[in-house]
């Protein structure tokens, strides 16, 4: 029974697209321009950095308020301990599914960046102060957002298997296959010299 709330929640709230709010609002199709990704990073692409961060925020906040919410209703039920770090997760899984899966879009969605920040804030604060440094750390040394996100991923994985154990573990590790999949055309672009670099993106106004 719980296992299917935490799920339903994470997906619902998963499907809730930032982008979808902003391409409403610019008459803008976002996920069908630039790189065609519904993300915060081709919305800065699109339209600059103010409307990719409100995007980013939106993306964060969702995944935040989910695992809050189920934190609370397990609370509530007297759910601790590893069953409720386990619950934990798998809401996480499902709000990255939602997020790339929305049926809200056809099940063609983002790409999990700024959910899994909003993830990793909601879980644990040294989990997020390590992994949005990591992030931030190879970021910018190489001035592409794709790297800085699959260490990102690497990072979680580590810290939750050091602070949560195995079977927590194994649902980070699905949720890193998804993300290196979901980017692999970023991958081939870097190889080709044709992603779009972090600095470039900034230099657009709003």
């Amino acid at each position: 029974m719980y296992v299917l709330l935490v799920t339903l929640i994470g997906y619902v709230f998963g499907c809730f697209h930032g982008s979808q709010a902003v391409s409403k609002y610019k008459k803008v199709d976002i996920k069908n321009s630039g790189v065609n990704n519904s993300g915060a990073s081709n919305t800065t692409i699109l339209l600059g950095w103010k409307y990719g961060i409100l995007v980013a925020i939106i993306d964060i906040f969702k995944a935040t308020l989910s695992i809050v919410l189920v934190l609370y209703l397990l609370n509530s039920q007297g759910i601790t301990g590893q069953m409720q770090t386990l619950l934990v997760y798998i809401n996480a899984l499902f709000i990255i599914i939602g997020h790339n899966y929305p049926i809200t879009m056809k099940f063609s969605g983002g790409k999990g960046t700024a959910s899994l920040v909003g993830i990793l804030l909601a879980i644990d604060w040294k989990v997020a102060v390590v992994g949005i440094g990591i992030l931030l750390l190879f970021t910018l040394a190489t001035d592409y957002l794709v790297v800085g996100v699959f260490f990102m991923y690497m990072s979680f994985l580590t810290t939750t298997y050091l602070f949560f154990g195995v079977e927590p573990t194994m649902i980070v590790v699905l949720l890193s296959v998804m993300g290196i999949i979901k980017h692999i055309e970023n991958y081939k672009r870097i190889l080709n010299k044709e992603e779009t670099k972090l600095s470039s993106m900034f230099r657009k106004e709003s």
